[in-house]
């Protein structure tokens, strides 16, 4: 059962093959118009804006806080009655260092504030940070997905594995189209979300 989306499509796996077409174009755009290096890096309304354009041609809730609970596996992500107060404290949180960028990060994954697309915009929004605060970007080509996966999985409990695999793929090739698209690459999607619960804010 796909998702409700703007293009009427009610196979998941028609929406998935739109949503990557849609959204590698969209992120293309986002990187040459110059838009991002607009945006005040780490902060939770340039996520959203990055959310808005990547899916707004597929979903009506692009750009806004989810309105369901959402789990992966035997994970939930941040229940609805503490997003707000969990967003404002991402907000809050220093983006000085790698540590202290990654540490953010992984509590906005935790937060998962969108219905879907929290991936491919989140990665975005972190070399916007590791960008304006260290002059370094991921070269997604150089991190092994499983690897990836594993230790965003475990991020929420011992972000060590995280940190490993993200420093040891940092380039100060910062301006380049093809290590910036590497991150809104379909293979690193996260897939297999569940609703656990939907409650309309």
């Amino acid at each position: 059962m796909a998702l409700e989306n703007k293009l009427g499509l009610t196979s998941s796996a028609d929406l998935a093959r739109a949503e990557e077409q849609i959204s590698k174009k969209k992120a293309l755009e986002l990187f040459e118009s110059g838009i991002l290096d607009r945006l005040d890096a780490g902060t939770f309304a340039s996520l959203c804006v990055i959310h808005k354009y990547l899916f707004d041609e597929i979903y009506d809730f692009a750009g806004q806080i989810r309105t369901v609970n959402l789990a992966k596996g035997n994970f939930r992500f941040a229940p609805l009655m503490y997003l707000d107060a969990a967003l404002a404290n991402i907000d809050k949180m220093p983006q000085s260092t790698f540590d202290e960028i990654v540490e953010k990060y992984v509590e906005m994954n935790i937060a998962h504030p969108f219905r879907e697309g929290n991936g491919r915009s989140t990665r975005i929004w972190l070399d916007q940070m590791f960008k304006a605060e260290l002059h370094k970007v991921v070269d997604w080509s150089c991190v092994d997905k499983e690897d990836y996966l594993l230790a965003m999985e475990r991020s929420p409990i011992r972000d060590i594995e995280i940190k490993h695999v993200l420093r040891a793929a940092l380039t100060d090739d910062i301006h380049s189209r093809e290590v910036y698209m590497k991150g809104i690459d379909h293979s690193y999607y996260y897939e297999g979300y569940t609703t656990f619960k939907t409650e309309e804010l």
